[in-house]
């Protein structure tokens, strides 16, 4: 029996969506939002049930020597959320009390999202060698999964397997109900189709031209392929992990392979960063993938061109989306 968390979001149905693609479909979704509040991202899934997340624990309980892996993907995934205490509950103390349960119970696997957003403006780099406790992020989100990361390391006792995973700028189906929260690659498609055009953040940094500011994009997919592997690679030690392609890119670089898969002319709209961003902007981040790749993982498969491409041309231009307002 495989849990999924966070099963109607983006991660996580494309984790069910993995699993169902391996003929499992022994699964527990567990979510906030139910598939009849939001059908989309679990259309056409196979699974055995639905639970909603304050009946997971007894749940497990109940349950606990058939359960082979969770893969933790539910959180608050608002990286502008401020209220401390609800990014507290959700986030931290959710994923420690599955950490907790997976250490009691230690034939479980887990696998849980924490984020590159714990590296804040890379002041350490971003290695996921780094002592958590050099690490400052920007925001309170940040904040929220550089604490699990800490408790967890700092544990006597610890599941036998355990992987927190530092997702960097992840995007791909079943991304759209995120509103502002969603890729770059989703609004800009929707931009473009609807003006013509796609608006981009000018530059404040003397060291970055407009458009050149970087970021490591990752599709959806490596994602949930490392995902189920790492379940399935016995020999990988457990621990954090970064989740990026390892590359940076700029936002031009995005944007080009946009406009090449809608086959529109290059049209750029540069706009100012709003004041609330400004101190809290990232102007490059790249994953250092060496600690994971050195575990005989394999190197993504899908590069950004790639990446876009697929997602344009087998889901978003098929109207594979249930939300096409820009956020």
């Amino acid at each position: 029996m495989f849990i999924v968390t966070g099963a109607n979001g983006f991660i996580g149905s494309q984790m069910v969506q993995k699993l169902n693609e391996c003929n499992i479909e022994n699964i527990i979704c567990v979510d906030h939002i139910s598939p009849a509040e939001r059908p989309q991202p679990l259309k056409g899934a196979r699974y055995n049930s639905f639970i909603k997340p304050d009946s997971l624990f007894d749940f497990i309980k109940s349950k606990a020597t058939e359960i082979q892996c969770i893969f933790h993907m539910g959180a608050c995934s608002d990286t502008q959320e401020l209220d401390i205490s609800f990014l507290n509950k959700n986030n931290t103390e959710y994923t420690n009390q599955l950490f907790e349960i997976c250490t009691k119970y230690r034939n479980c696997t887990l696998i849980y999202a924490s984020s590159g957003a714990v590296y804040g403006q890379g002041d350490q780099g971003f290695s996921d060698n780094t002592d958590p406790e050099n690490l400052m992020p920007l925001n309170p989100y940040g904040w929220s999964k550089l604490n699990t990361d800490r408790w967890a390391l700092e544990q006597p006792r610890q599941p036998e397997r355990w992987y927190g995973l530092r997702f960097f700028n992840v995007y791909g189906p079943n991304e759209y109900h995120k509103k502002n929260m969603r890729s770059v690659v989703h609004k800009a498609y929707h931009q473009i189709k609807d003006t013509g055009r796609l608006k981009l953040f000018k530059s404040l940094h003397p060291q970055y031209e407009d458009g050149k500011q970087m970021r490591d994009f990752i599709y959806v997919k490596d994602v949930v392929d490392w995902m189920w592997q790492l379940y399935n690679s016995k020999h990988v030690l457990p621990g954090i992990y970064n989740m990026g392609y390892g590359r940076a890119r700029t936002w031009l670089d995005l944007a080009n392979a946009i406009f090449e898969n809608m086959q529109r002319p290059i049209n750029i709209e540069w706009i100012d960063i709003p004041n609330d961003l400004k101190e809290r902007y990232q102007y490059f981040t790249e994953a250092k993938m060496k600690k994971f790749l050195s575990q005989a993982m394999p190197s993504p498969r899908w590069s950004l061109e790639e990446g876009v491409e697929d997602y344009i041309k087998n889901y978003l231009d098929k109207g594979d989306s249930d939300d096409g307002t820009i956020g």
